[in-house]
């Protein structure tokens, strides 16, 4: 069977491509131009340099495709509000999709995210079933995935095409080359976080992800969208869990709502003044103040998604920084 996968070489799809190696698919991937990838160097797969802005580049890529899987997106929430945020995620979707329904793809799989649906508390996670609910944070990024998602599911309503959506949440795990999840726990090696916030959000093991795309492949409904996901916890509870993993001490100082998005005001002000990109926004501190927590029991019952402790996960991705010497830089 042979699998196109788009936006390969981050930490979802860097797992992603080993996994799919591992159940022994041809896997040609679709990388940025002008961009290395040495995670997947060495792997056999044929890399394709390519931008998903270009469509007849994509009519031509997705010949001979049985299964399309679209990781590529744009991740960035500064400035919160972005063309190219917008024209990459949605714009290049519907490259995507187009491209597959010109050439009968037998599946796409969309990679969205867990925002697009309402998240809850402990008591009542967030599902499927949920409305799209970030819209007053004001990010194209949230913005943009939802309304890609939308324009997959249209064209599955219209009997275009069999697609399937799944909806990660903050996933962990080894080949963050970027890094980005992992800089979490950088963070808390390095003691660079002096506390946490008062909210929390669902993690999950990018392998186990990986893993619940893979499935999704021959399981789940076209048509329907899965949140993959597995423990809802607060960022102190989450800061503990890495800090024990890793051996160090936990960030200790409990930081209160308005003085996390002061400091994030602050710095996003800063951020557009002086043109650079702040590691701490305003928008994310809102975020890092509130409580985002999802069910992923459909993706478990339909999708068969693991449910790797998430310890296990954070020792994946400390000891992959620890083998690339990412904890020296």
């Amino acid at each position: 069977m042979n699998i196109l996968v788009t936006g390969p070489d981050g930490v979802l799809g860097n797992n992603l491509v080993r996994e799919l190696l591992q159940r022994n698919y041809n896997i040609t991937a679709l990388t940025e131009a002008g961009k290395e990838s040495p995670t997947l160097d060495g792997l056999p797969i044929q890399k394709i340099s390519g931008n998903i802005l270009d469509a007849s580049a994509l009519q031509e890529v997705t010949k001979d495709m049985d299964i399309v899987i679209h990781c590529a997106a744009n991740t960035s929430m500064f400035p919160p509000r972005s063309p190219i945020v917008n024209k990459v995620n949605i714009e290049g979707t519907e490259n995507v999709v187009n491209a597959c329904i010109a050439n009968g793809v037998k599946r796409l799989i969309y990679v969205g995210t867990a925002n697009s649906f309402a998240s809850g508390d402990l008591n009542n996670p967030g599902t499927e079933t949920n409305q799209y609910g970030a819209a007053h944070y004001g990010l194209d990024y949230m913005d943009s995935k939802y309304k890609a998602q939308l324009y997959v599911l249209g064209k599955v309503k219209n009997q275009e095409i069999d697609a399937v959506v799944v909806n990660p949440t903050f996933m962990i795990g080894p080949y963050d080359s970027r890094p980005s999840s992992g800089e979490m726990i950088l963070g808390v090696y390095h003691k660079k976080i002096p506390g946490y916030s008062l909210g929390g959000k669902n993690f999950v093991a990018v392998k186990d992800v990986a893993v619940g795309i893979a499935n999704a492949i021959s399981m789940g409904r076209s048509g329907e969208c899965y949140i993959l996901g597995h423990e809802n916890l607060t960022y102190k509870l989450a800061f503990e869990k890495i800090a024990k993993t890793i051996n160090v001490k936990p960030p200790s100082i409990k930081l209160t709502a308005f003085v996390v998005r002061t400091y994030g005001k602050l710095n996003s002000i800063l951020g557009t003044l002086f043109k650079y990109k702040p590691a701490v926004t305003h928008e994310l501190t809102i975020l890092s103040s509130e409580t985002h927590y999802y069910s992923s029991q459909k993706a478990i019952t339909e999708l068969q998604l693991p449910q790797t402790p998430i310890e296990i996960a954070v020792k994946d991705c400390f000891d992959w920084f620890k083998e690339n010497d990412y904890l020296k830089k």
